[in-house]
């Protein structure tokens, strides 16, 4: 195999590899990474309008708001207006509660997993994801 060379596809390809190891580990529960992720931050964060979650998760408004559809057709994720019309507000549901409880201890071992496959160097890409995620700002 060819060594990738471009930090971004190599981070790319880690994060595919990741996220169907995260996959696999929380299908028993209905439930991808990417949706499970979504909602634990959506849960954290508690009602908030489509503007300030899409800041908080460093989603643009539209990709966020195409993100939640299908959450929101599983009951996952509910939606009303704002204090004013041009706002909406979005916050998790007990159905999305009682999945998430379903999930979190299959993501706890999967977690364990990948912090077992990254060893001693988990610490330091912690550290690097953290100064990657100042480029957002």
């Amino acid at each position: 195999m060819l060594p990738l060379l471009c930090t971004c596809a190599r981070l790319k390809r880690s994060t595919r590899i990741v996220s169907a190891h995260y996959d696999a580990a929380l299908a028993p529960a209905g439930i991808s990474v990417a949706q499970f992720s979504l909602l634990r931050q959506l849960q954290r964060a508690g009602p908030s309008t489509l503007s300030d979650f899409a800041a908080a998760t460093a989603f643009d408004r539209t990709t966020l708001n195409r993100t939640l559809a299908p959450l929101e057709a599983k009951g996952w994720v509910a939606s009303g207006q704002g204090r004013d019309k041009r706002s909406r507000v979005v916050r998790i549901t007990d159905e999305a509660r009682a999945v998430m409880r379903k999930a979190t201890p299959l993501w706890e071992k999967a977690q364990a997993e990948i912090g077992a496959a990254l060893g001693e160097e988990g610490a330091a890409l912690d550290a690097a994801f953290d100064r990657l995620e100042g480029l957002a700002a």
